[in-house]
């Protein structure tokens, strides 16, 4: 399995250093973008440097790379998780602007209909925010707010974050235990 890792510039860069760690731990093939901002945010949010969480993924690439594999639907990946996705990266993909290889690498799973999970993180969320959402959700994208749920009386922030990540890799198809399910 190949899955396409997107590390946008919104609070909450802690899901997608997990979503990597997770991955790795069950070697799984993982392509990495981090936008600029994101860079600029995991210092501020973690304790990680910009080296350690790349060398979580097996493939890391620019975001300006537009001759990177994942820019093309004849590359076989398996789908996109983009955790955090800021409301820039979301109003691209649903307008379908290119303009990075993070929201080509998003177009491309829209366009070949392989799975797209778009972690947004934005609160409160306007209109326009609303209409993207719809709008990538109709082109196929599954929109997974970072809003996790509280029912397993979770003790830390790690515990929410592994809420998070376990219910997208839910999603993907990837069966995980992080979180204690309903019931």
């Amino acid at each position: 399995m190949e899955i396409v890792v997107g590390i946008s510039g919104a609070s909450g860069v802690q899901y997608g250093i997990r979503l990597l760690q997770v991955l790795a731990e069950m070697d799984i093939r993982t392509h990495l973008v981090i936008s600029i901002p994101a860079k600029h945010i995991m210092q501020i949010e973690t304790g990680y440097s910009l080296l350690e969480v790349e060398d979580l993924a097996s493939n890391v690439y620019s975001e300006k790379d537009f001759t990177a594999s994942i820019a093309s639907g004849s590359h076989m990946f398996d789908g996109m998780i983009i955790a955090p996705c800021s409301m820039k990266t979301l109003g691209s993909i649903a307008s379908g602007i290119t303009d990075n290889l993070m929201t080509r690498a998003a177009d491309v799973c829209l366009k070949e209909g392989r799975k797209l999970i778009l972690m947004t993180r934005e609160t409160p969320l306007s209109r326009i925010h609303l209409e993207n959402m719809l709008r990538a959700h109709e082109a196929g994208a599954i929109i997974l707010p970072a809003c996790p749920g509280f029912y397993s009386k979770p003790q830390t922030i790690d515990d929410l974050v592994n809420i998070m990540v376990g219910r997208a890799l839910d999603r993907m198809g990837i069966k995980n235990e992080l979180y204690e399910r309903w019931g």
